[in-house]
C-alpha cells in the first residue's frame, strides 16, 4: 500500500511542528505540500530527513512554494508548469517516486475576479490541462494533488450563495476543473464517497468558520486510470485544523494498493 497526502500548510516555518506531528501519526509515504512561503534554500529539509523522508522543494520569498516529501527516492523532477517560461511563481513540482508520477500543485487563487489575477488563474489552468493531457500518454499511475483553489460543485461549500462572486466558484474555474476530469482523471474523494456533503478541506480564519464548520473543499487528488484502479481509500483528516496555530487547510490523503 502507498499512502499519498496533500496539505496546504500556509507557511512551513509557522506550521512545522504541526506538520512533523502529523507525519509521525499519519505516516504517509508521500506528502505534497503547498504554500510554503519560504525560499527554496530555507525549506527545513533536515527536519524531514531525520524522519526518513527525502525532500524536494521549489520556493520563493514570502509567497507560494511547493514541496514533495517521500520515503522513497525522488527522481526526474519537473520544477515548473510548462507553457510559460516567464512565469516565475513557485506553484508546481512533479517527480517520480514510489512507482508513481506525482505532482504538488498550488493553483492560483484568482481573486479579485475582475482583475488580471483571474485571467492568470484561467491561463494557468489551461496550461495545467495541456500538461495533464500529455502525462496520460505515459502508462505509469499519476497523482496530481494539491490546493486547486476550485470549489467543484455547490455541495463542496457550506453556503454556495456566499461564494458566488469568488474566483474559486466562478463558472469558468469550475468548467476548467471539469476539463481536467474529462481528460480521463478521477477525483479520488468523489470516486469513493460519491455526492457526500460537508466534506471540507479549508475553513477561513475569520468569522468562526472552523467552529461553525463553514468550510469549502478545494484540495483535491486527481488520479489517472492506472492509479484509480489501485485506489483503496481516500479521506480528509480534519484533526490538524483544530490544533493551535493551524493552517486554514487540512490534509487530504489516499492509499493505493501495490
Amino acid at each position: 500500500m502507498v499512502k499519498i497526502a496533500s496539505w496546504n500548510v500556509n507557511s512551513i516555518k509557522t506550521r512545522l511542528p504541526n506538520v512533523l506531528d502529523w507525519l509521525d501519526s499519519a505516516a504517509p509515504d508521500v506528502l505534497l505540500l503547498q504554500e510554503l512561503k519560504c525560499q527554496t534554500g530555507d525549506f527545513p529539509e533536515m527536519e524531514f530527513t531525520a524522519r526518513g523522508y527525502r525532500a524536494l522543494a521549489v520556493g520563493q520569498k514570502s509567497y507560494n512554494g511547493v514541496a514533495i516529501l517521500s520515503r522513497d527516492d525522488i527522481r526526474d523532477p519537473l520544477e515548473a508548469l510548462p507553457g510559460d517560461p516567464k512565469d516565475e511563481q513557485a506553484r508546481y513540482l512533479e517527480v517520480t517516486t514510489c512507482g508513481l508520477r506525482v505532482a504538488s500543485i498550488y493553483l492560483p487563487n484568482g481573486n479579485p475576479v475582475k482583475t488580471e489575477k483571474f485571467g492568470y488563474k484561467l491561463g494557468w489552468m489551461e496550461r495545467l490541462t495541456a500538461h495533464a493531457r500529455g502525462l496520460l500518454l505515459d502508462d505509469r499511475p499519476l497523482v496530481l494533488g494539491g490546493d486547486y483553489n476550485v470549489i467543484p460543485e455547490p455541495l463542496d461549500c457550506h453556503d454556495p450563495a456566499a461564494w458566488r462572486g469568488d474566483a474559486l466558484f466562478q463558472p469558468e474555474s469550475r468548467a476548467a476543473f471539469r476539463g481536467l476530469l474529462n481528460l480521463g482523471y478521477f477525483e479520488a474523494y468523489r470516486a469513493l464517497h460519491g455526492p457526500q456533503s460537508g466534506a471540507y478541506t479549508f475553513w477561513d480564519y475569520q468569522g468562526g468558520a472552523w467552529q461553525a464548520d463553514e468550510g469549502i473543499r478545494i484540495d483535491h487528488l486527481l488520479l489517472s486510470p492506472q492509479a484509480v484502479d489501485r485506489l483503496d481509500a481516500c479521506d480528509i483528516d480534519r484533526a490538524p485544523r483544530g490544533k493551535e496555530r493551524p493552517s486554514d487547510h487540512t490534509p487530504i490523503w489516499c492509499s493505493l494498493t501495490e
